[in-house]
């Protein structure tokens, strides 16, 4: 059995608790290919369901592109903006929820439900599991390009039909994540929306259910539930 070592361990760790959205930051220096392709080796190495393999990673450096997709968002953003209220509206229009033009690189990673034909073990009963193998290999491309310190940023704050209709999409296969990837000057301590305030992070306890929704932890689960309360990223 291949075991992590504790120095791998806390590597893995160490990426996971200090992953960020970015949206600032970025700087003007290139991802090296080999760089890009290990990222992206991870990405593809994710889990999914029937080993369906169903993403595409459509790569992004046409600045005309980013530029009809940072229009799509400015649109997308004061459209969603009439959804909230004063004073979280003015908030919200101030945040910084996009770095398309700034970064190194765009990544639209997609979802075609065709791939392999229409039976996939394991989706005929739930078939957002194609789309939760997507979210997988995201994590992975995530995860790797910290490692890597290089940044990423999903903007979700677009019309997925602009997406299709620049990146030349058939009509069968779907947008699940727009990326900005590149080097940045820093990562925070904190995600940007702690950080300014617009929702706090929950506490660990608070999400943990034992059994049932809302169950509450009996005999067997007090020690886990004590260590939760004390754990080093509680």
């Amino acid at each position: 059995m291949m075991e992590f070592t504790d120095e791998e361990k806390a590597g893995l760790y160490k990426a996971i608790h200090t992953r960020r959205d970015v949206r600032s930051y970025f700087t003007n220096k290139p991802i090296p290919s080999d760089v890009l392709a290990r990222i992206l080796h991870a990405a593809h190495h994710a889990p999914s369901v029937g080993f369906s393999q169903p993403w595409n990673f459509i790569l992004v450096k046409n600045s005309g592109t980013r530029k009809a997709i940072k229009k799509s968002f400015e649109e997308e953003k004061e459209q969603t903006a009439n959804m909230v209220e004063e004073p979280r509206r003015s908030h919200y229009m101030q945040l910084k929820l996009e770095g398309i033009m700034e970064s190194y690189l765009n990544i639209c990673v997609t979802y075609d439900p065709t791939r392999f034909g229409p039976f996939v073990i394991g989706r005929g009963s739930i078939p957002q599991t194609g789309v939760y193998s997507v979210c997988c290999a995201i994590q992975n491309l995530w995860l790797a390009a910290r490692a890597e310190d290089v940044g990423v940023g999903w903007v979700s704050i677009l019309s997925n039909n602009i997406i299709k209709k620049h990146l030349n999409l058939p009509s069968h296969v779907e947008p699940v994540a727009y990326l900005c990837l590149g080097y940045v000057d820093d990562f925070p301590t904190k995600p940007d929306l702690e950080a300014t305030g617009w929702l706090p992070r929950l506490q660990l306890k608070d999400v943990i259910d034992y059994e049932v929704w809302n169950g509450e932890p009996n005999v067997q689960w007090s020690e886990l539930d004590k260590t939760l309360g004390e754990s080093e990223y509680a």
